[in-house]
C-alpha cells in the first residue's frame, strides 16, 4: 500500500492551467514546473526509501522543516526523475546542519547561491556533466538538482527572506560533478570519505569567476594567475575569512599532474600566494583606517588555510580556462559541508 500524502490535491483542467495557477501563486522560480502529481511524488519517495512525513531538514530560524513529501514536490517540479532524488535529499540535509548557517546564506543582501558538487558513483550512474560547458545549460541531471535545491529554499523556508541586492545566475541552478579520472583525489576524499562513497559538498558562493592562462607551460605560472583572482578586492575573500572554491580545468591540471604537483600541493600555493598588502586594502577603499608605513608589508591573504580552498578538477577538455568562486561573509558564519548520498532503493512507488 503506498503511504498517505499530506499536501492538499488540486485538481485542474489541464497542464496550461497549472502552470498558471503556480505562477500565480508564486510557487516557480519564474520557468516553467513540471506539475507534481501523486504518483511523481511517490515514485520520488521510493527511490530514496523515505516515508513523507520524515523531516530531511529545518531553519529554526524561521520556524520552518522541510519534510520529505515537500521536497519530492519541488524535485518533481524542478523536473528531476526519481534517481536524483537521493541525491537531493543529501543536499537538503547539508545545507541543514548548523555549520551551514543557511538562514544567513540564504537571507543576505551578498546573493551568493549555494554550490553543489557531487562526487563518487552516483554522479555517472545518473549522468551528471562533469567536463565541457560545467556549469552551463543541456545536462537534465545537473540543471534539475541544482533547480530543486533552490525551489525548496523558496517554497519551504520562505522566497521572502531573499534579499538579494543582485542575486546571481546559481540562484536558479549550481550544480556540477567532479571529474574523478585523474591521479587528483576527489574533493570528497579530500573532505574525509572513500572514493567508493557518493557524496554531495554545499557550498555558499559567489558566481564561477573565470580564469584564462593559455601560455603558461610551468604550473606556478597557472597558479599564480589564479591566485590573483582570488585576492581581488571586492570579494569577502579578502578582509574576511571565507573559503573558497577553484575548478581546475583538464588542460591546467595536465600541466600541473605531468609536473608532480597534488591537490594538497596546488592548496598550499594558492594559500601561500593569494594575497595582498593590506595598504592595497586601504587604498581600495575596504579599510578607511589611516595608512601606515607598515602596511606594505602587512599581508592579508584570501584564506587563512590550505584547508579552506576547495579544489575541484571538472570542465571541458579543450580551453585553459579554470574558475574560483569566492565564499559568502565568513567561516564563522557559513562553512562548506559535505553529506553522503543514500543508496537509491527500488519498489515503494
Amino acid at each position: 500500500m503506498s503511504p498517505a500524502l499530506m499536501s492538499q490535491a488540486i485538481e485542474f483542467e489541464g497542464p496550461e492551467q497549472v502552470l498558471e495557477t503556480f505562477y500565480q501563486k508564486g510557487w516557480t522560480d519564474g520557468l516553467p514546473i513540471v506539475p507534481p502529481t501523486k504518483e511523481k511524488v511517490l515514485a520520488f519517495l521510493g527511490a530514496a526509501g523515505l516515508p513523507p512525513d520524515e523531516i530531511l531538514g529545518a531553519i529554526p530560524e524561521r520556524n520552518r522543516v522541510f519534510t520529505a513529501e515537500k521536497v519530492a514536490i519541488n524535485a518533481v517540479m524542478a523536473g528531476c526523475l526519481p534517481e536524483y532524488f537521493p541525491v537531493v535529499v543529501a543536499a537538503v540535509k547539508g545545507i541543514s546542519r548548523p555549520e551551514f548557517g543557511l538562514h544567513g546564506v540564504c537571507a543576505s543582501t551578498a546573493g551568493s547561491a549555494i554550490l553543489m558538487v557531487v562526487n563518487g558513483p552516483v554522479a555517472s550512474a545518473i549522468g551528471m556533466n562533469s567536463g565541457q560547458n560545467l556549469m552551463g545549460p543541456g545536462n537534465r541531471a545537473n540543471a534539475t538538482m541544482g533547480r530543486a535545491l533552490r525551489l525548496v529554499l523558496y517554497n519551504l523556508a520562505g522566497r521572502e527572506f531573499d534579499r538579494s541586492t543582485l542575486g546571481h545566475p546559481g540562484k536558479y541552478t549550481y550544480c556540477v560533478s567532479e571529474n574523478e579520472t585523474g591521479l587528483w583525489k576527489p574533493l570528497h576524499v579530500m573532505r574525509g570519505f572513500k572514493k567508493e562513497m557518493s557524496a554531495v559538498t554545499l557550498f555558499a558562493a559567489e558566481g564561477p569567476n573565470q580564469v584564462q592562462n593559455h601560455v603558461a607551460l610551468k604550473p606556478e605560472n597557472i597558479l599564480n594567475t589564479m591566485a590573483d583572482r582570488m585576492r581581488a578586492l571586492g570579494s569577502f575573500n579578502m578582509g574576511g575569512d571565507c573559503e573558497c572554491a577553484v575548478i581546475i580545468c583538464p588542460e591546467h591540471y595536465e600541466t600541473l599532474s605531468k609536473d608532480g604537483w597534488t591537490k594538497d600541493g596546488v592548496r598550499e600555493f594558492l594559500y601561500e600566494n593569494a594575497h595582498r598588502p593590506l595598504a592595497d586594502l586601504k587604498r581600495g577603499g575596504l579599510n578607511e583606517s589611516p595608512l601606515e608605513p607598515e602596511d606594505d608589508e602587512r599581508m592579508v591573504r584570501a584564506v587563512s588555510s590550505p584547508d579552506h580552498i576547495l579544489l575541484i578538477m571538472a570542465g571541458g577538455g579543450a580551453g585553459r580556462f579554470s574558475a574560483c568562486m569566492p565564499g559568502w561573509f565568513s567561516r564563522h558564519m557559513s562553512r562548506a559541508v559535505t553529506e553522503p548520498v543514500g543508496a537509491m532503493c527500488t519498489g515503494g512507488t
